[in-house]
């Protein structure tokens, strides 16, 4: 299987699946095994995605895409952020990462979201677990649980799972599964509730948002080798929101889909 190096995403609001910022890499490290030390993939990409979760006005965000690993214990990524991984097999690992969640401001949207205030930028620590079943079934399951310091000051739950697809090969392959999020009531709140401040400030009512169930959503991953150097990669996602975030008058689409592409080169 050829090398697997995610394209150029946001952290948030971006409906991308969790797995799909790090689509490919178990099975890279099940099917090649270690061959250096260091793995360097840098590049450029552009995402049209919504300007905040439940958004129906869109932008595109254009800006580097990389991907450096070291010994298969620390990386650096435009998806995964800056980690290591803790624990780790053949077909699993367990890591530990920071990321960054770009927030949300009222100025993204004033006719939706005046009164509501800022929801801040704010660092997060992510930790994962991706397991591989085996190379006859390259089926991945991922687990990521996030925690915002600052911003939402809340907890995501993301499950999701992938596996190649039909007709892939060592010059294009592409990737599709579905994944699911759980948010407490932080997060949920934050993002969808409405709080009495915000009410007599805003054109809404008071809202309380509860913990469960965020959304689901299905992804598409796809890579194409162009040499042994170059590649391109294309990502697709449609998330739809649930529980509290479907039930909140604050959302303009409970849908919200996203793309991106990007050129790359490895070393």
């Amino acid at each position: 299987m050829a090398a697997i190096a995610p394209a150029a995403r946001g952290q948030t609001p971006s409906p991308l699946a969790e797995w799909q910022y790090s689509a490919g890499i178990p099975l890279e490290r099940l099917y090649r095994g270690s061959e250096s030390d260091w793995q360097v993939r840098v590049g450029a990409g552009a995402t049209f995605q919504p300007r905040y979760t439940g958004s129906d006005r869109y932008h595109t965000l254009v800006g580097p895409s990389f991907d450096i690993r070291y010994k298969e214990l620390a990386f650096l990524s435009t998806g995964e952020g800056l980690g290591v991984n803790v624990l780790q097999g053949s077909n699993w690992r367990v890591s530990i990462s920071a990321v960054y969640d770009l927030g949300r401001r009222g100025k993204d949207d004033p006719s939706r979201l005046n009164g509501l205030g800022n929801i801040n930028p704010a660092p997060e620590m992510k930790l994962a677990a991706e397991y591989v079943i085996s190379k006859d079934y390259p089926i991945v399951f991922r687990v990521a649980a996030i925690r915002s310091f600052g911003g939402s000051n809340g907890w995501i739950l993301d499950i999701g799972t992938y596996m190649p697809m039909p007709a892939s090969s060592e010059r294009f392959f592409w990737f599709a599964g579905p994944s699911v999020s759980f948010a407490d009531s932080n997060y949920m709140n934050s993002w969808f509730g409405v709080n009495g401040q915000q009410a007599a400030a805003s054109q809404y009512r008071p809202f309380d948002a509860h913990a469960g169930l965020a959304s689901a959503g299905f992804g598409i991953t796809m890579i194409w080798f162009i040499n042994k150097h170059w590649f391109v990669t294309a990502d697709g996602a449609l998330k739809r929101l649930l529980g509290s975030g479907a039930d909140s008058p604050i959302p303009g689409s409970k849908t919200n889909g996203v793309t991106d592409v990007s050129i790359n080169y490895q070393f």
